[in-house]
């Protein structure tokens, strides 16, 4: 389930970074940079365990959001190893913050605050914090490498890349020392598929054991969406909205802008102002969702199964026992069945 694993047999260049790190004053942040299957997290994993066994006290945070070791997808993780592990995967996160999307292209803020708030949690606690990215580093990857670096300021920047990340290695030398790498021979490329199948059953671990709890709209607050903000729509302005727009609305709020959650009864094109949303009723239908406690750091995740709009009432399939403390639940830009299909990946204004 994990693509990378614990091995002593690292290129010469792993080691001298791991002599670096064991000769410097204590505590030190690592991050780590590199494209898709450059070895970014078989080095945390490498460096994590040689640390332990020198008797040091370990921080990972995850942050590859599209291929996570330590659950649940989609979010950005804090774990601390009691021990030798194999994988990451082994690794329970003690700390989440929710991205909502295993593409984060388009959540560049969420990935940056994210990293920041469990790179704070494990300096706290940690005499070495390593700090593993997404392979995303082209475009607005590149951006979000930077604002990282700039946020969490590492003391190192290990860049493992085989020459075309040279321009983004200079780039992050503002934010702390870059250490260049060279990406190993044992590496081994994974294709979509392969990588969508490790999601999957990340995903299905993830739910196994869930069940459905329900959360009212009286008791907890919902982001990340425009749905249940502003003055809910009277029944004569949804009949109009369906007379014209030939849909079944089944809910709506007015606000700086309107928003309907609808279904299409009848299909033809549509063109509507700018000021008005329409939310497709499916896109609901077991999206991800995050559980936020009041210092805003996910509890765990759910699949929305059901929402009640007449009394404001959510159902959310979830393994996450204690929901005391939830004050929000925050829409993600994922579909997902528990058994770790992925249904749709929504773009970031669909809601």
């Amino acid at each position: 389930m994990n693509k990378a694993r614990y091995t002593r047999d690292v290129p010469g260049d792993r080691v001298d970074l791991l002599n670096r790190i064991t000769g410097v004053e204590k505590p030190i942040t690592v991050m780590t940079v590199g494209g898709v299957d450059s070895g970014k997290s078989t080095l945390i994993t490498f460096l994590a365990n040689e640390l332990i066994s020198l008797g040091f006290r370990v921080a990972i945070v995850d942050s590859d959001v599209g291929q996570k070791g330590i659950l649940p997808p989609a979010t950005i993780s804090l774990g601390i190893p009691d021990g030798p592990f194999e994988t990451m995967s082994e690794l329970t996160g003690i700390s989440h913050y929710f991205v909502g999307t295993t593409s984060p292209g388009q959540f560049i803020g969420e990935m940056a605050v994210g990293v920041k708030k469990m790179v704070d949690l494990g300096r706290e606690v940690a005499d070495v914090v390593l700090v593993d990215t997404t392979g995303f580093v082209t475009g607005p990857g590149e951006d979000m490498k930077r604002l990282k670096a700039e946020l969490i300021a590492p003391d190192l920047i290990a860049v493992i890349h085989s020459g075309e990340l040279s321009a983004l290695a200079r780039s992050l030398r503002s934010y702390g020392e870059v250490v260049e790498l060279a990406v190993s021979n044992a590496m081994r490329s994974y294709d979509r598929e392969e990588r969508k199948e490790i999601r999957r059953q990340k995903w299905k671990a993830y739910f196994s054991n869930s069940r459905i709890v329900e959360f009212s709209l009286a008791d907890v607050e919902v982001t990340g969406t425009s749905l249940f903000h502003g003055y809910p729509l009277s029944d004569s302005e949804k009949k109009l909205l369906e007379t014209i727009f030939g849909w079944l609305v089944l809910a709506g709020w007015k606000g700086r802008e309107y928003t309907v959650v609808k279904a299409d009864v009848e299909r033809f094109p549509r063109g509507y102002s700018r000021n008005l949303k329409a939310v497709d009723f499916e896109n609901l239908s077991n999206l991800l969702v995050g559980l936020i406690d009041a210092e805003g750091l996910c509890r765990g995740v759910g699949l929305l199964k059901w929402v009640n709009f007449s009394e404001g009432l959510l159902q959310v399939l979830t393994p996450v026992d204690d929901l005391f403390g939830v004050r929000e639940i925050r829409f993600g830009r994922i579909r997902v069945t528990e058994e770790g299909e992925e249904i749709d990946l929504l773009r970031r204004d669909a809601l």
